[in-house]
């Protein structure tokens, strides 16, 4: 059963990422009170403040443990939103180390601080863990996909051997247009409107026949918000339990930036594959509509196309972050 917790303290860890902003500018409206915490000194943090309006924000770096769980205990949350994570499955290869220290060790001090919590105060604190459905793909031997399982770990044993009211989704690729550059996706839609725009002539990627499972932003937040409504916690995948190709993301890109053969730009390097891949990840959406209610509902083409939109609007204004970009 889901009742929509009353207005209480929520702290999201990853606040200036696409969950985050669009998790926070949710909670916010519901009347909750959101501490965000970011990276101290962050250029991201001082470009998406435009989004973060209503949201106290507490910079901190979540490898510092000490500093860390002081937040906690200072903000005492009644819910705790763990989106914090080093989400380079590429990179995590060249920075295991970095990669283990985010989306592990940190994980292990926001459970501690939260049983500490509930000890000093009495209170019930619950805590959503976004994992990756990398954790189930043919490529887990990567340094992401198996610091994120021992972060699931972490987690199931607190709520096993403690009580705590923990839940963890594990979340397939979803987009936004506040996706950062570095993602193939936003790669993907900022060089097709650069295009369309003349400002480039030709889109350098990998491998292109992997098919995945995206979805919106906005759309998996709600469900994050329904996983700490439960009764009793739980795992779930979230997913559009939609295939799609790589090349089919190219192409709803180009269509949607009105390039008549968005291929014709197409140039594919070897050398931006990744050193282990799964073929195909997509989610069975059946668990998460039955537990939460909830479906993804927005198609590719619509985020896809969006996601165009504001690039083409980025270009043409100078103008990287905008609220109505959302």
């Amino acid at each position: 059963m889901i009742v929509r917790r009353r207005p209480g303290t929520a702290l999201v860890t990853g606040v200036t990422g696409q969950d985050g902003v669009y998790l926070a500018r949710s909670l916010v409206a519901d009347g909750h009170r959101v501490v965000g915490v970011a990276s101290p000194g962050s250029a991201t943090l001082a470009a998406r403040r435009v989004y973060l309006d209503g949201v106290e924000i507490e910079e901190a770096d979540v490898r510092d443990a000490a500093a860390l769980a002081c937040l906690v205990e200072k903000a005492e949350p009644d819910l705790v939103f763990n989106l914090a994570a080093f989400s380079s499955v590429g990179r995590s290869w060249a920075e295991p180390e970095l990669a283990v220290a985010v989306n592990q060790t940190a994980v292990e001090v926001l459970v501690a601080a939260a049983l500490d919590l509930r000890a000093r105060t009495g209170r019930e604190v619950r805590l959503f863990q976004a994992s990756s459905a990398e954790v189930s793909g043919e490529a887990t031997a990567s340094p992401y996909a198996r610091s994120k399982a021992a972060a699931e770990q972490v987690v199931r044993d607190a709520r096993d051997s403690a009580g705590l009211h923990a839940s963890i989704g594990r979340l397939y690729i979803h987009e936004s247009p506040l996706r950062p550059a570095t993602f193939v996706s936003r790669k993907i839609t900022r060089t097709v409107a650069e295009i369309a725009l003349g400002k480039q002539d030709r889109l350098v990627l990998g491998t292109l026949d992997v098919v995945r499972d995206w979805g919106y932003a906005a759309d998996y937040v709600e469900a994050m918000r329904l996983m700490v409504d439960l009764d009793v916690p739980t795992d779930l995948p979230l997913g559009t339990g939609r295939p799609h190709s790589l090349r089919d993301l190219v192409t709803l890109a180009s269509e949607a930036a009105g390039l008549a053969d968005g291929l014709s730009h197409l140039e594919q390097d070897p050398d931006l594959v990744r050193p282990a891949d799964t073929p195909v990840l997509v989610a069975d959406p059946e668990p998460a509509a039955a537990a939460l209610g909830w479906r993804a509902a927005t198609r590719l083409d619509e985020l896809v196309g969006r996601m165009v939109r504001v690039d083409l609007e980025r270009l043409r204004s100078g103008v990287e972050e905008r609220v109505d970009y959302l």
